[in-house]
This record gives structure tokens, C-alpha cells and sequence, in this order.
């Protein structure tokens, strides 16, 4: 045989083996077609392996174009996973026999919650070949037309309710969420940590077109507890009405001195930095409560006393001067805690040990320490003072003296109850007392609530003349290079006591206006 001849032998059998693969490709796809009908798979095992690949990766129109039913299957398989809102989803081929395909489904639900189950596909063949029969069972077996799935934790009730009862959270599918998301962001978020550790109940449920529910599957208690706080929502809410009209960064923090329960917390947005529970700023003359019971006690006076009150006072190498300088005649020890006369306070100090007024604001509280389930603060922090300068300063509550909202609502609590306060939050999970506090004499704590009242009556906190028989303590603290101050209120009113700051106030009244409308929203 020549070699042209054996050249076109071979050629013409590699012609025939491509044109017996083309076919046997045609034969294999259906056609050549572009219907969903005419791709089909030739086996229902491929085809049910097809559906399921296109349903787990979430490409619902061509899992529903791989059925009989196609847009019935793709909106069901859509509804599915709307309705139980996977973090991933994989449906496998467990076995295909004949008509029949053994699956298995797995849901990653919310919070890293699994659903797992077995199904059956029923596979059905037409002259276009094999497809999947749908109906809402392909899905899960107990799903019939109409239905829908869902999550629910927790019975879907209140996780968070303030003392009246009110919800201030519920359970959602991904653990308790605030029924509000403004109200106490201070304290609800830290709360709802607590709430998702009392109880991680949740299930799968088949609700009807009646509404009706059927558990298909659940984890967890049967219902976790309800957590009731000490939260007054109207407190809270004429808290932060107050605040928000303040006009200045502005915080307060209101407790029940009879119980120590937190009643309020609120801060407005313009707050930048630091925080109404944790933050630590110079408390200004409101600290002048815990140099008067140093004083008191002490026997450097009496609230009696006729001391005097010039505009400033030099004392060693420290001028210590009045707001602006005011000067007043001689006068009692009460009334020049009413009118704030630096001068006078100063002057008494320098006179105390150097850890006179530490051992006094630890008698309010200042310097304790507490555990409260759900959050974070601190009182404050006074140290004895190391030189008559130092002393001085913190006199008027300038210096290394410290105190937050929190630790003065603490103080003013301290006075109104007459006994130490232990602040509370969650009804069932009592705060821990890390360093607890006992509070001055009665005799003392007498003087003070007269002290306190005059400085509503007639000294500067005369705003809240109006607003009740309120007694308390303004207070002007300078911060930074000094150009500035933040000013302070701190006081009661009945068995609610609270304390307001202002920063970059520059004056006083500011927090005792804001005092005013929170007492007006009670």
C-alpha cells in the first residue's frame, strides 16, 4: 500500500471517531437545544445533583428551571431562605435509586445554630428527560402549600424589661434585641450580653396559612428567664429628654437612695469622650459635701460657725479665689456652703490631716468599688494629699480630686438614705461590693441635708426653687489650660437622687437647668 493511500485512511478515521464523539455528546445533552428542557442530564441521579448544587449556592431560578414546576420551585426554595436567614446552607446527594433521591439538608442558622435533616426527592421523566417533582416537601417533609419556615429563640418574648414591666428587649432569632435602640445605650447593650447567657432557646417552626405554629425542631430550654431591670423607662426617658436639651455635652445618672437601684442613665450625642458611669472629672464644689462632713467631724466648725469669705484667700504658695471673685461678710458655715464660698471651705481644709478629705469622700462612696452585673463604672478616686497646696485644691474638688456622674448620684444617694448604697441593676444578680464604704454619722449627715436644702432655698441653685423640695450642691470645675469649666449639680429630690454634668459648661446653672427639666419629666 502507498503512502498517500495509508494518509487517507487515517484521516478518514480520525474524521469518523470525532463525528461518533459529536454524536454521542448530542445524544448525551438531549439535542442541542437551549431549553432548561433540552440540558437535562441524562440520569436522575445528575439531575438531582444539579438541583441541588444550584440550591445550596442560592441560585433559585435554576434549582426551580431543573424541576416540573419551575417558578413555583423557585419561589418556594427563595421563600425558605428568606424566612430562616442562613449563614450557609448545603443540600448533598446521599443516594439516587432509581425515581428517588435521598438527601441530606443542613441550615447554619443565626448565632451558629444548626438544622440538619433527611429528605426525599421524587424524580419524575418526560420525553425532554429527568426532573425534579416539586412540591413545597422537596423542601422539608412537613412542608405543605401555604406554608412558611421561621426561627424563633426564646419563644420570641420579652428577654428585657425594666421595673415596671416594660420590654426594653426581645428575643429575636439572633439572641435579644432592644425594643428601642436609643433608650439607655449605656446600659440596655451590656444587659442584652447577660440576657443571651440566661437562655439559648430556639427552634424551627412550620407556620400555616392560618398562623399556625409547628415546631420542627429545637434546642435549648423551653423558655429562658426574663431579665427585670432597675431601669425606670420614665426616668430614663426624662433623663435624656433633659440632656438632649441641654444645649452642651451633657450627662446624668439618677439612683432610688431607699434601694440603690439605677433609675437612669443618659448622656447626649454631643458627649464625645468619656461616659456618664466610668468617667472621671474634677467635681468641683460639689465635692464641698464631703469637705463639710471632714469639717463636721473634724470639730473645725459647726454648720453654725460665723467663718468669713473674702474674694480670694492666699494660703502658702496657692491663691485660692471665689466665682468671680465674690466677696460676702462674714458668715454661717451654712450659708457659705449655700453661696459656695471657695474661700471659706480652703481655709477650713488647710487646717485637716492630709487624709481628711479622702477618708470623707470614701464615707460618700467616692472610692468604692462595685461589681454590678451588666456594667461598668466607677465612683471616683481621692487620695490623701501630699503638701497643704494639694490639699487646698481639693477642698473646692480642683486638683487630683475625681468623681463621675455615676459616683456623685452615689453621693447624693448616700446623703438622702442616710446609710451606704449599694447600686443595683438586674433583680436576680446582685452587685459584688469590692470595697464597700460606711457613711458619716446621722448627726453629720443632719447637718448636711440642711446644708443642702439652703442651697436650693436661697444660695446658688435657686433655679430649682420651683421644682419641689429638692436639696443639693452646684459645683464649677476649671479642666485643661483652665480657660474652661464644666459645671455640676448633684443632689435629691424624694427617693430619687442624681447628679448632672455639663462640659465646658463655664458655669453652674446650665446643669441646674437641665436638673429642673429632669425633674419636671418625673
Amino acid at each position: 500500500m502507498s503512502r498517500t493511500v495509508k494518509r487517507w485512511i487515517l484521516a478518514g478515521a480520525a474524521v469518523a471517531v470525532v463525528a461518533i464523539v459529536v454524536a454521542a455528546f448530542v445524544v448525551l445533552r438531549g439535542g442541542t437545544g437551549g431549553s432548561p428542557a433540552a440540558s437535562a442530564p441524562a440520569t436522575a441521579g445528575d439531575v438531582a445533583n444539579r438541583y441541588l448544587a444550584a440550591w445550596s449556592a442560592g441560585d433559585d431560578t435554576t434549582a426551580g428551571a431543573l424541576t416540573d414546576d419551575p417558578a413555583a420551585a423557585a419561589a418556594a426554595v427563595k421563600a425558605a431562605r428568606t424566612g430562616l436567614a442562613p449563614t450557609a446552607f448545603a443540600a448533598t446527594l446521599r443516594q439516587a435509586t432509581g425515581d428517588k433521591a435521598a438527601i441530606h439538608v443542613k441550615w447554619t442558622l443565626a448565632a451558629g445554630r444548626v438544622w440538619n435533616y433527611d429528605n426525599e426527592l421524587r424524580l419524575v421523566r418526560d420525553d425532554t428527560g429527568w426532573r425534579v417533582h416539586f412540591t413545597p416537601a422537596a423542601i422539608h417533609p412537613q412542608l405543605g402549600p401555604g406554608d412558611r419556615l421561621a426561627v424563633r429563640a426564646a419563644g420570641g418574648g420579652p428577654a428585657v424589661i425594666d421595673r415596671d414591666g416594660k420590654a426594653l428587649m426581645t428575643w429575636q432569632p439572633d439572641g435579644p434585641k432592644a425594643v428601642d435602640p436609643g433608650f439607655a445605650p449605656l446600659v440596655v447593650p451590656g444587659v442584652g450580653r447577660l440576657a443571651t447567657g440566661s437562655g439559648k432557646s430556639w427552634s424551627v417552626v412550620l407556620v400555616d396559612a392560618a398562623g399556625k405554629a409547628t415546631t420542627l425542631y429545637s434546642e435549648g430550654a423551653e423558655q429562658p428567664r426574663t431579665l427585670a431591670i432597675s431601669l425606670s423607662s420614665k426616668a430614663q426617658a426624662a433623663a435624656q429628654a433633659a440632656v438632649d436639651a441641654a444645649g452642651a455635652p451633657a450627662m446624668l445618672v439618677a439612683i432610688q437612695p431607699s434601694t440603690g437601684d439605677i433609675l437612669a442613665v443618659a448622656q447626649n450625642a454631643q458627649v464625645t469622650s468619656g461616659n456618664a458611669l466610668s468617667g472621671l472629672y474634677a467635681p468641683g464644689s460639689t465635692f464641698k459635701i464631703a469637705t463639710a462632713a471632714a469639717v463636721l467631724e473634724a470639730g473645725a466648725a459647726t454648720a453654725d460657725t460665723v467663718l468669713p469669705c473674702p474674694g480670694t484667700v492666699q494660703l502658702g504658695q496657692r491663691t485660692i479665689p471665689n466665682d468671680d471673685q465674690f466677696s460676702l461678710p462674714s458668715l454661717p458655715l451654712h450659708s457659705a456652703f449655700a453661696h459656695s464660698c471657695n474661700t471659706t471651705f480652703a481655709q477650713l481644709a488647710a487646717q485637716l490631716p492630709p487624709d481628711a478629705l479622702a477618708k470623707a469622700a470614701s464615707q460618700f462612696g467616692l472610692n468604692a468599688d462595685f461589681d454590678i452585673p451588666g456594667l461598668t463604672t466607677e465612683a471616683g478616686k481621692v487620695t490623701a494629699t501630699a503638701n497643704p497646696a494639694e490639699q487646698v485644691e481639693s477642698a473646692i474638688g480642683q486638683g487630683k480630686v475625681q468623681a463621675s456622674p455615676f459616683g456623685l448620684a452615689l453621693m447624693a444617694a448616700t446623703v438622702a438614705a442616710g446609710k451606704s448604697v449599694t447600686p443595683q441593676l438586674v433583680r436576680d444578680r446582685g452587685t459584688s461590693v469590692t470595697t464597700g464604704y460606711a457613711a458619716p454619722s446621722g448627726a453629720v449627715l443632719g447637718a448636711l441635708r440642711s446644708m443642702m436644702r439652703e442651697v436650693v432655698t436661697g444660695g446658688t441653685a435657686t433655679g430649682l426653687a420651683g421644682s419641689g423640695k429638692v436639696y443639693g450642691k452646684t459645683g464649677t470645675a476649671q479642666f485643661g489650660d483652665g480657660s474652661q469649666a464644666n459645671g455640676w449639680f448633684a443632689g435629691y429630690r424624694d427617693d430619687v437622687a442624681f447628679s448632672v454634668l455639663l462640659i465646658g459648661a463655664n458655669s453652674s446653672k446650665p446643669a441646674v437647668s437641665t436638673s429642673a427639666a429632669f425633674l419636671r419629666g418625673l
